[in-house]
């Protein structure tokens, strides 16, 4: 079998970023998926699966009631490997295009402070594996030392 893209990604140099994974055409339309990388692969960490879940039920519901952007938002949530998330977004876009957005999303995550949306029995199916203050903890550390003052580099796969 010919590898999926997302494996093709020399793992051991990416650095934590937001990357443009691959462009899709569905009839005229263009999808842009992004690698929203938190941490480095192999090399800190993984987050643990209960802020992956806080963060996820947070920046979707960020995202799809964003004033500008809610309406290009066809997914957001965790990689397997629990060092980032996908994002899918209606459009043909560059990783620099959206580090303001995530700029938002991370700091409305970061200074979160209240119910988690949709973190009850009758919304989600694992309501009780969730982690605000890691999650907010995260949130801001991506935010400080990768997104206030994001390089090249943290926008672009290494070759």
């Amino acid at each position: 079998m010919k590898k999926i893209t997302s494996f093709t990604v020399d793992h051991i140099r990416l650095v934590p970023g937001i990357y443009v994974s691959r462009k899709d055409t569905v009839d005229s339309a263009v999808i842009t998926t992004f690698d929203i990388r938190m941490t480095s692969p192999n090399e800190e960490p993984v987050m643990n699966t209960a802020e992956i879940h806080t963060i996820e039920h947070l920046g979707a519901t960020f995202l799809r009631n964003h004033e500008t952007y809610q309406d290009r938002i066809l997914y957001f949530g965790p990689m397997g490997c629990r060092t980032g998330f996908y994002l899918l977004m209606a459009g043909d876009f560059s990783s620099s295009d959206i580090v303001p957005l995530m700029q938002e999303m991370f700091s409305f995550i970061a200074s979160y402070d209240g119910v988690i949306p949709g973190a009850s029995a009758r919304d989600c199916g694992n309501y009780l594996d969730m982690n605000l203050p890691m999650a907010r903890y995260l949130a801001q550390k991506f935010l400080s030392d990768v997104l206030i003052h994001i390089r090249e580099d943290q926008l672009q796969y290494p070759e």
